[in-house]
């Protein structure tokens, strides 16, 4: 019971840190930094930012820890299969809307793309998210996959996603660095230097903060071992059936998304 309790701590703390942090982003970007548009302009960049944050790193985030849920250990997995694909899918959509935001602005202010350090790891980061997904829907959602393929797939596919949550948060801090020795420049714009903490940095490094402390927790989630799901003893050690080949009744299924935490549920929405 209290290890439970201590979970859903954590969990909480997950949710708020990755809540703050979509508010951050998208309240510096729209007070700060001017507000959003897509024309080109530097309004058009400021898109690039909110949908990386929201979708590499929080949503990313919220999709790992799906299956630590307690509460989900009651079911059969393949609804919250279902939904950690789902979210991360979404997540990956996010990533490449954030992509087109900052070519889309570099290419009409004949600025180069992929030169700098951000860049380079930004988007091995996001082709690596691709390779990830594609290879957990096919080993995990496809019904002929082999149940052995399965079993070695599951821990290099849940390493794999660690990697590219650090990676993520790596790049978002940089990124967010970078923007910052940019724009505040006192010579140039009439803003004051970054040396000198202005309110915005301040509260932008207070940002960049919170992003790492939301991905410090998700870390801590995900290898607590007496958190992760407990596999059931059947054959295929818990692979018996692909999820293609399940049957859900629309009751159960409608029961399962209904009861699910709400905290979680209104998490995303409102990420959204």
């Amino acid at each position: 019971m209290a290890n439970r309790l201590t979970f859903y701590i954590f969990f909480l703390l997950c949710l708020c840190l990755g809540l703050l942090c979509v508010v951050f982003v998208t309240y510096w970007n729209a007070v700060w930094r001017g507000g959003f548009a897509w024309d080109g302009s530097s309004l058009q960049f400021n898109w690039h930012p909110v949908f990386m944050v929201t979708g590499l790193v929080v949503l990313y985030g919220f999709a790992a820890v799906l299956y630590r849920i307690p509460y989900t250990w009651r079911y059969d997995k393949t609804p919250w299969k279902l939904l950690h694909a789902g979210t991360l899918l979404l997540a990956f959509i996010f990533s490449i809307l954030g992509l087109c935001a900052v070519f889309d602005f570099h290419n009409a202010n004949n600025t180069p793309n992929l030169y700098s350090l951000h860049s380079w790891i930004g988007i091995c980061t996001v082709a690596l998210f691709a390779l990830q997904w594609a290879a957990g829907f096919s080993a995990f959602l496809l019904p002929w996959t082999p149940v052995d393929i399965r079993k070695v797939t599951k821990p290099l596919h849940v390493w794999m996603g660690s990697i590219i949550l650090v990676m993520s948060i790596i790049s978002c801090i940089s990124g967010i660095n970078e923007k910052l020795f940019f724009v505040l420049k006192a010579n140039v714009n009439g803003t004051r230097p970054y040396a000198s903490l202005p309110p915005e940095a301040v509260f932008v490094n207070t940002f960049g903060v919170l992003i790492v402390a939301f991905g410090l927790v998700v870390l801590r989630i995900l290898y607590n071992l007496k958190w992760q799901r407990p596999d059931p003893s059947s054959d295929g050690d818990g692979y018996r059936s692909p999820v293609l080949y399940v049957q859900i009744s629309s009751l159960k299924l409608l029961e399962l998304c209904v009861i699910s935490p709400i905290i979680f549920y209104s998490s995303i929405i409102t990420t959204i």
